[in-house]
This record gives C-alpha cells, structure tokens and sequence, in this order.
C-alpha cells in the first residue's frame, strides 16, 4: 500500500475518533461522520491518493450516511 493512500486514510480516521462531542451527537450526524470517513478512505483508495478523490468521496459518503441516519 502506498503511503500516498495511507495518509488520508490515517486522517480521516482520526478526524473522526477526535470528535469530543460524540456522546451528544444524533444517530443521523453519527451516521454522516461515519459514512464521510469511510467515503474519504474509499474515495483516497480509489483514485490512488488523489485529494479530488479523497474530498469527494467523503462529500458523498457525509451525504449517503446522513440520509441512511435519517431513516432510524
């Protein structure tokens, strides 16, 4: 694995281990921070590290785990 890909995989997840406020947070904002950190690593994997990539895939996959969060 290049560390081109590891890096914004490392900094998403640990964008999304440091929100403090967790506890408080909604299911549907838990759910869009999940799904914009796993939409960041996919999005880095897929496009070999690209910051286009990273950033989109995690616009999408803020929007997709917010929409599945509203759903519970």
């Amino acid at each position: 694995m290049k560390t081109t890909i590891l890096i914004p995989a490392i900094l998403l997840t640990l964008a999304a281990s440091g929100c403090a406020t967790w506890d408080g947070m909604s299911s549907r904002q838990k759910s869009a921070t999940t799904g914009a950190a796993v939409g960041g690593v996919a999005g880095a994997v897929i496009t070999d590290g690209g910051i286009l990539g990273t950033v989109g895939g995690a616009a999408i996959g803020g929007v997709i785990g917010d929409q599945i969060g509203k759903q519970k």
